[in-house]
């Protein structure tokens, strides 16, 4: 692998890169419909996050999890988190970093609130016998608003991930 930092990129490097890619999506994927157990496919045991420039710090895949659990794990917290724009570096020794444009927002249903913001996740990759995983993740906020949704006249819930709805 090289440092694509300075050096061309071979094609086992742009499939390395694609890996990554879909790792973070799948991140991304297993977030937002609240599969927090399989997050463990993703991130290496001894992950380290850092959420909101590190106002919500984590070490180890338990701690993680449990944060995330406790915090998005109701049905009626929904989300939709998009990432984009990746910058991704091989360090040609079996590690990577990356980083990535964040949009998300999320609908709080027992606040009836609605959030709104973007982000840069800072990402560091470690190839593993299982494929790539995350070691580190963490963003900084660009920005984050919220209003409350009844303030919005008119504005219905019509269909759920978590109630079931097509």
């Amino acid at each position: 692998m090289a440092d694509n930092g300075a050096m061309t990129l071979t094609p086992k490097d742009l499939v390395e890169i694609e890996l990554i890619k879909q790792l973070k999506y799948k991140y991304l994927r297993l977030l937002d419909q609240h599969e927090f157990d399989d997050m463990r496919t993703v991130l290496t045991a001894d992950v380290r996050a850092r959420y909101s420039d590190g106002k919500y710090s984590f070490d180890g895949v338990d701690a993680v999890i449990e944060f995330l659990k406790e915090s998005m794990g109701r049905e009626s917290f929904l989300s939709t988190h998009a990432c984009h724009h990746p910058e991704i570096t091989l360090h040609g020794d079996g590690t990577a970093s990356g980083i990535w444009k964040l949009e998300d927002q999320v609908l709080i249903g027992e606040y009836d609130m609605f959030l709104r913001g973007a982000a840069f996740y800072y990402d560091d990759y470690v190839c593993t016998d299982e494929g790539w995983r995350i070691k580190n993740t963490g963003y900084r906020r660009i920005f984050e608003e919220m209003h409350p949704r009844a303030s919005i006249e008119g504005l219905t819930l019509t269909a759920s991930w978590f109630r079931g709805d097509d």
